[in-house]
């Protein structure tokens, strides 16, 4: 049995030995502190510290850690921006992995999973689209999947696609029935980066700098996928989608909010050895308000999601704890480090310290896997069924 605490504290100094100072080198630019040879040759010392992969099961080669546990080693690899890459728990593979460990049948697990397991291939999830295509409403999507004999081909286009630039493989999502607006009608089909009709275009330029891979646009055009390379069945796409998101928005948060705590320290030093009007700019009050709210605000985040992570691996959906942890750790984890970056005033929107670039690499947590709006939509919702009156008011409309 993993000793987690341990392990954390292993991941954290291997971050912060190997990993911390490359990032630092690049100004947390991945591509520029060597794009894919950096990713094999990280994930090769993380393998020979014993930290690499602890979120894979067990049979395929990691240590199967549960959520719970995974919390608090995601956190100490997420001080690094390439941490996650370096212990191959990056997304989108992070979440691309649950979700196959959970739906591929025969021959899909050693073609796909096992590889992507054991950071042989990357993968992306490709699903958004283009307006009017899906978005933060994946209802809108317009890609399509026809029936061809024992074959389907997917045409359309795809934008914001993580880690497709250098992707071994792709998760795409197709309609396969309905129409635009409809509510299923998807179907998600694994496609290899390298099948005629696959065309990965431009990296859409965006504020992040440390996803491998880029957030690519893609065309399919007349790709043909066999039967089966169906992943899950035919229609039940959206449904499959729940099964990846949740998790992945976790960990998610318990990366970043690993890079906040770093930022947060880094900002506390700061203002401790830093004087100004007389004393230690840590000894003034306004200061001290925001590093109090910096405390307050990762405490927080940490306590939301260790109580979602516990729905998880109790096998509740847990859609409600996600959706308050993903919402509340993306706005606070911003907080953390924009108040770091104000701590430290002109060296804070500086390279000299990692505080600019994290607070630039945490600021699209809030769209990704969700934008906070779409979920307080449904915090909403559901709090109007849980509270609401059974009947309409009268004159209400």
């Amino acid at each position: 049995m993993t000793d987690v605490k341990q392990l954390a504290s292993r991941t954290r100094s291997f971050v912060e030995d190997r990993v911390i100072p490359l990032e630092d080198v690049a100004d947390g630019d991945v591509h520029a502190a060597g794009g894919e040879w950096l990713r094999a040759d990280l994930q090769e010392q993380a393998r020979r510290a014993g930290v690499f992969a602890p979120h894979v099961p067990l049979p395929l080669g990691g240590l199967g850690l549960g959520m719970t546990e995974r919390a608090p080693v995601f956190e100490a690899a997420g001080r690094s921006l390439f941490g996650a890459m370096a212990i191959n728990a990056n997304a989108p593979d992070e979440g691309n992995l649950h979700l196959l460990e959970r739906v591929v049948t025969g021959e899909q697990r050693e073609r796909y999973l096992v590889p992507l397991a054991r950071g042989e291939v990357r993968s992306a999830f490709a699903m958004t689209e283009p307006p009017p295509g899906a978005g933060s409403d994946p209802a809108g999507l317009t890609t399509t999947a026809r029936r061809d004999g024992d074959s389907f081909v997917l045409d359309g286009r795809k934008k914001f696609i993580t880690g497709a630039d250098g992707a071994g493989f792709l998760i795409v999502m197709a309609r396969t029935s309905g129409a635009p607006g409809d509510s299923g009608g998807a179907t998600m089909f694994l496609v290899p980066a390298d099948r005629p009709g696959v065309r990965i275009g431009r990296h859409v330029s965006t504020i992040d700098r440390s996803m491998l891979g880029g957030h690519c646009e893609l065309e399919l055009n007349g790709v043909r996928v066999p039967e089966q390379d169906v992943l899950g069945e035919v229609d039940e796409g959206f449904r499959y989608a729940q099964v990846r998101l949740g998790p992945a928005r976790l960990t998610h948060v318990m990366r970043w909010l690993g890079a906040a705590q770093r930022a947060h320290e880094a900002a506390v030093e700061y203002v401790s050895r830093r004087s100004g009007f007389g004393r230690a700019l840590a000894r003034h009050g306004m200061v001290e308000l925001m590093v109090a709210d910096n405390e307050i605000d990762l405490a927080a985040t940490r306590s939301l999601l260790l109580t979602a992570c516990r729905a998880l691996d109790e096998g509740r959906p847990g859609r409600e704890e996600t959706s308050l942890a993903k919402v509340f750790g993306a706005e606070a984890l911003h907080r953390v480090a924009d108040r770091a970056v104000q701590l430290c005033g002109g060296a804070g929107v500086s390279s000299d310290l990692p505080v600019a670039r994290i607070a630039r690499e945490i600021r699209p947590f809030r769209i990704y896997d969700g934008p906070s709006e779409v979920h307080r939509t449904s915090l909403a919702r559901r709090a109007v069924r849980r509270y609401g009156a059974n009947e309409p008011v009268a004159g209400a409309s």
